[in-house]
């Protein structure tokens, strides 16, 4: 085994006296001298806003250069993730994995936005975790499946049975949310009247609403009258279209498409002539956008390779505690277990009145210690998404800084008259070019490269069935199944051995696939100054 060492980190920290003024300013131009702010001149507005706030629940993570990869020999390590060294930039990290009450004030909201409407609730089912993930053959697990998302007594768990594609849906809901509220306190906008979503008899205001709504109708559904079951009572809400459109905020939408305000907007601001005008993006209001963590930035917020006074780092940490062992050797703490994981064969929490982890499954997400970031749970409880295509040679073809396989360089959509397309959620679609699709660029893995996406017909033959118009694979049962929707899980969980509870060791499930071990936590990228000034 290699010993833990430790070595000077090798970039060199300049550190500017806080007597030397900044030259640069934001009064007058230092390359023309003439003034900014000016009505005498173009009245150029010279922004500069030095980002300090810490987006709420989340780690300021300072980021620099490590070994990310591979730590230590095991025999049977699939040999996927080589040791090479890179940099990261600083970015912020949540500082517990996503709880099944985050997932269902989500939810919540989506009740109350989509719900009423018949053609909408598709959207709620499709952000519903997939409490089956409980399910085993050989286990009973039904407890599980009924309470574990929906009970209080678990509130303060990770959520499981989120596919890739949901935890990408919320971090987008999410942004969505912080936005909107930083600009209700701002005073942009009003609270959204969410009173005007529900359903009413009164034809009034149906007229009135359909009058201040052009292009849109109300939805009527009828209903049995409670008082009198002989008849009917019809009801209007806001039609879907109207909701997804007009009432839905989202980010984009707000700053890009020049028409739009939503129904509850004002317009506070005002440019340099006076006119009202929409909160930008310089004005420094709103969040650049939750998401899922890179791989790199995982790994290294997991690793959280922090220099102490001296500008020393501990090189080749097996976990994201120090040392090789699980049990917590500090002597206040000695003994203690460190993460939630299974010690050995049918042992997932220890002996009645010496229990070790404490758990069966999952635990709270606050349990066990943190590690020097801060964080809570980098090993074990649950594997967490991060935002990487998998592929066994992403180590061969690596950018040195800010490394990541996956990139789709996408635009807003357009219709033909130049209109931002807007999507079942209320947000701006996005779309690309087949050759802007980067996820298997220099793909050297001939596995992953195999098209074997073909449906199986065991019943055609030559005299039987005419032959059908696509593609068979008689071999597809042994095919590899690698495709640009293998997205890269990291952490270990409850349910596995210690081994997966090194960062650096990497699976990988389809992008629209869950699983009862597999939660998530967002990332934000931090903009301008990477260095974070300590407590």
């Amino acid at each position: 085994m290699k010993n833990i060492f430790r070595i000077a980190l090798l970039s060199t920290v300049v550190v500017l006296s806080a007597c030397n003024s900044r030259e640069l300013n934001t009064k007058t131009s230092h390359t023309t001298g003439w003034n900014y702010y000016d009505a005498k001149t173009t009245n150029f507005e010279a922004k500069s806003i030095e980002v300090s706030d810490i987006p709420t629940g989340m780690i300021a993570i300072e980021g620099g250069s490590f070994t990310i990869g591979e730590r230590d020999e095991f025999l049977t390590a699939p040999r996927d993730n080589a040791a090479r060294t890179l940099t990261v930039s600083s970015f912020y990290m949540d500082k517990y994995e996503i709880t099944n009450m985050d997932w269902r004030e989500y939810l919540h909201w989506m009740e109350v936005v989509f719900g009423q409407n018949d053609s909408s609730r598709s959207l709620i089912q499709r952000a519903l975790p997939d409490t089956t993930v409980w399910r085993d053959e050989m286990a009973y697990n039904e407890p599980y499946l009924e309470y574990y998302f929906h009970h209080p007594a678990y509130s303060f768990y990770p959520v499981v049975g989120v596919s890739w594609n949901q935890a990408m849906d919320y971090c987008q809901w999410r942004t969505d949310r912080v936005n909107e509220l930083a600009l209700i306190r701002h005073g942009a906008i009003e609270f959204p009247p969410f009173a005007d979503l529900e359903a009413t008899d009164d034809e009034t205001y149906r007229d009135e609403w359909e009058q201040s709504n052009p292009g849109y109708t109300m939805d009527t559904t009828s209903i049995v009258d409670p008082d009198d079951p002989e008849n009917t009572i019809t009801l209007y809400r806001p039609s879907y279209a109207w909701i997804r459109d007009k009432f839905v905020f989202n980010t984009a939408k707000y700053l890009y498409v020049s028409d739009y305000t939503p129904a509850w907007g004002r317009h506070p601001e005002t440019d340099i002539y006076g006119n009202s005008r929409k909160i930008i993006r310089d004005d420094g209001v709103l969040v650049i956008g939750y998401r899922l963590p890179t791989e790199a930035e995982w790994e290294f917020a997991a690793f959280a390779p922090v220099a102490d006074g001296e500008g020393l780092t501990i090189e080749g940490k097996l976990y994201p505690w120090s040392g090789y062992h699980p049990r917590n050797m500090d002597k206040s703490l000695v003994g203690q277990m460190q993460a939630n994981f299974v010690r050995g064969r049918g042992d997932m929490m220890g002996t009645s009145g010496a229990l070790n982890d404490a758990y069966v499954i999952t635990a709270p997400v606050d349990e066990f210690m943190p590690n020097d970031f801060g964080l809570y749970n980098m090993a074990g409880n649950v594997n967490e998404w991060v935002l990487d295509v998998y592929r066994e040679t992403s180590s061969m073809e690596v950018t040195e800084y800010n490394s990541f396989r996956g990139n789709i360089f996408s635009r807003p959509k357009r219709d033909s008259l130049g209109h931002f397309s807007i999507d079942s959620l209320g947000r701006i679609e996005i779309t690309y070019e087949p050759e802007e699709d980067k996820r298997d660029f220099k793909d050297g893995d001939i596995a992953s490269r195999i098209d074997t996406d073909y449906p199986l017909d065991t019943t055609w033959n030559d005299t039987v069935n005419p032959k059908p118009d696509w593609r068979t694979d008689p071999t597809d049962i042994l095919a590899p199944r690698l495709s640009k929707d293998a997205r890269v899980y990291k952490g270990g969980s409850w349910k596995d051995r210690i081994y997966w509870l090194n960062p650096s060791s990497r699976r990988f499930l389809d992008a629209d696939k869950s699983s009862n071990t597999i939660g998530f936590r967002c990332a934000m990228s931090r903009i301008g100054k990477n260095q974070i000034a300590s407590k």
